[in-house]
């Protein structure tokens, strides 16, 4: 409905717009009474002759032949061949008009310049409004395109974010319970820890990007944590830029990263390993630089078991978002560390 009375809205005032303007002229030029009347319907006819061919002809043969849905490099000489034929019939509109009420005579010498100038004039006119036309509904098209694809984009997010925290949980309830029985004491700490975490991620879920030194709190919860089931095999290490705070990232992007890490590097290690995460910000964009003993191969970290599933998901995450603009590599160091590197811009 906007759109139908959008549509009549353009058309009338358009149409009327140039026929107002003669009309003003008409009155400032003090003609004969007469002469004024020939003239102010000349401007009437003028604009409404081609009211109603851009609106019966025009549109008609657009919708009815569906050149909206084709691509206009193949239409474009069917259209300008429309345009011409309807800017000749509406000179010949127009001076039938001036005939039958008779409010122009010409000799045959005028006659052919009139026709000239109203067939330049209305085929200038209908190429403006053919071209606004269909840039109009080109627009709208885009638009709806870009909203269903923000709006599959959405669902895949979250699709993709319900994923984390199950996978997360099932993590960190793991290395809870292998406190349970050989240290309570160290249990009962690493249950508040990972309630306090849980909280967190929880609340942080629900958003799309988060403050990256929020995140940056969850991980640090969430390596206290890990570090009373592994003890002295866990070694940490941050050096974080100050500057990374201005930036955002996915929630739970950074801490599937360093899970991954101890589940497929530290963890299958006799003697552990290190975790340590380094954050950059260069040019606008920020930096990040997980290294963790391991090694990393065909998309596993091996010694261990068949895993990689956090990088995919955080890969696509980073590809909905961010689209081409943010990048993601894993590699081998040597044969001792595997380096996990993100890079994001700053703002989406």
């Amino acid at each position: 409905m906007r759109k139908k009375r959008l549509y009549w809205t353009l058309q009338i005032v358009g149409w009327a717009l140039p026929a107002i303007i003669n009309l003003i002229f008409i009155s400032a030029l003090g003609e004969s009474p007469e002469q004024m009347r020939r003239q102010q319907f000349e401007a009437i006819t003028q604009s409404l002759i081609p009211f109603l061919v851009s609106h019966f002809i025009i549109r008609n043969v657009i919708i009815k032949y569906n050149w909206l849905k084709v691509d206009l490099g193949r239409i474009v000489s069917r259209v300008l061949a429309l345009i011409l034929a309807v800017a000749v019939l509406s000179g010949l509109l127009n001076q039938l008009s001036y005939l039958v009420f008779r409010s122009a005579e010409y000799n045959n010498g005028d006659l052919l310049l009139q026709l000239t100038f109203d067939f330049l004039v209305t085929a200038f006119l209908y190429v403006i409004w053919t071209t606004i036309y269909f840039l109009y509904h080109y627009l709208e098209s885009n638009n709806r395109s870009l909203k269903y694809e923000a709006a599959i984009n959405e669902m895949q997010l979250n699709q993709l974010k319900s994923q984390l925290n199950p996978h997360f949980i099932f993590n960190a309830l793991n290395s809870v319970r292998a406190l349970v029985d050989e240290e309570p004491a160290k249990a009962k700490i690493a249950i508040t820890q990972l309630s306090n975490i849980l909280r967190t991620s929880l609340i942080m879920d629900k958003k799309r990007v988060i403050n990256f030194n929020d995140e940056l709190n969850t991980v640090r919860a969430y390596l206290a944590l890990e570090s009373i089931r592994f003890e002295e095999r866990l070694k940490i290490k941050y050096n974080i830029d100050p500057r990374s705070n201005h930036f955002q990232i996915p929630p739970m992007m950074l801490q599937t990263l360093v899970e991954n890490a101890i589940k497929h590097g530290v963890s299958n290690l006799v003697d552990g390993g290190i975790i340590e995460i380094k954050s950059i910000t260069e040019d606008s964009v920020l930096k990040l630089r997980i290294k963790n003993s391991g090694q990393y191969v065909h998309g596993v970290k091996k010694p261990g078991k068949k895993g990689g599933y956090g990088l995919s998901n955080t890969k696509e995450r980073l590809k909905l978002i961010y689209g081409s603009e943010a990048t993601f590599n894993i590699y081998n160091e040597n044969d001792k560390f595997v380096i996990t590197e993100v890079r994001i811009p700053q703002g989406i």
